[in-house]
């Protein structure tokens, strides 16, 4: 179930929480929205699960209305809140069955519902407790379980593997691409690896506006848009560090040298945008004889993308 959002604003005030933005998701993708705190995030998932209303805008799934048609799209959305709210009273199993029913499962479907999510989220030793008695971790389980007992169409989760350990985090993001091969799934984390790992595509927002759309290695190779490179020079014929420095600077396609004190003879060259110093570097060293010993691209980090962008 394709997702569109059309120049979505939601104000409080005279202060935009979210400005104008538009994005597309397509059937069966799994978007990682990413963000600083405050930026949006929350607020544009709630507006695409009803949750909460637009200021301006239009958001479609299937090419439904949101604003138009709420009960419909509700039935078709499992939503994650940040907050995870659950009736800590209830047992687990009970609190499925709960959920099951006022999403419309129907009668007779609705205990394999609830085995099959016990069992997908990793509920079994737990489903007779009351919620008040699980682990942060076990509740956002829970949370899991009840924004996919009705099988729905779309997942909206936010924050999805908070409170959850390494080894439940691994079995989560598993479970996540497994369920993108079917779903349309909205996920915001600050976890960036976490996203890497599981999201087909990435959407940064900040200051209420979408400043990056695209996968991790576009967005990677789009911040950085100049090459990197970590050099060891080991110089002859008298030369010192500061001369092989200022014979690197000399070099047309160098826009930056520096020395990196951690490590003898290494420097850390930035070209300048769309250029390549590799083979200048090697003809300088053999034009001067010395040694060039290693040569290495440095890539981009996901985490250095979002520094530059949100900053």
């Amino acid at each position: 179930m394709a997702i569109v959002v059309e120049n979505l604003t939601k104000k409080y005030g005279d202060q935009k929480a979210v400005d104008n933005i538009s994005f597309e998701v397509r059937t069966g993708e799994v978007v990682g929205f990413l963000g600083p705190n405050g930026a949006g995030k929350s607020t544009t998932m709630k507006m695409i699960t009803c949750y909460m209303a637009p200021t301006e805008g239009k958001i479609f799934l299937e090419g439904l209305d949101v604003d138009k048609n709420p009960e419909e799209i509700k039935k078709r959305i499992g939503y994650l809140p940040e907050n995870n709210p659950l009736y800590t009273e209830m047992a687990v199993i009970d609190y499925l069955r709960f959920c099951a029913e006022i999403q419309g499962v129907e009668k007779e479907k609705i205990s394999e519902r609830i085995h099959e999510m016990v069992d997908v989220c990793g509920l079994g030793l737990e489903k007779h407790k009351r919620i008040g008695e699980l682990s942060k971790g076990y509740r956002q389980r829970v949370g899991l379980a009840q924004a996919m007992i009705h099988d729905p169409e779309v997942l909206i989760l936010d924050e999805p593997t908070t409170g959850l350990d390494p080894n439940q985090i691994i079995e989560i993001r598993k479970l996540i691409k497994e369920l993108g091969k079917e779903k349309t799934v909205i996920l915001s984390s600050h976890i960036l690896s976490e996203v890497e790992a599981t999201c087909d595509r990435i959407l940064i927002i900040n200051r209420g506006k979408i400043v990056a759309d695209g996968t991790s290695e576009t967005l990677r190779g789009q911040a950085q848009g100049r090459e990197m490179l970590k050099v060891q020079i080991e110089a002859s014929n008298g030369a010192d560090k500061e001369a092989v420095k200022k014979a690197l600077l000399g070099l047309a396609s160098v826009e930056t040298v520096k020395e990196l004190e951690e490590k003898e003879n290494y420097f850390l060259i930035q070209n300048k945008p769309e250029a390549s110093s590799k083979k200048e570097i090697f003809d300088l060293c053999v034009k001067n004889k010395w040694y060039l010993l290693e040569l290495t691209g440095i890539e981009t980090k996901l985490e250095d993308v979002f520094r530059e962008l949100t900053n």
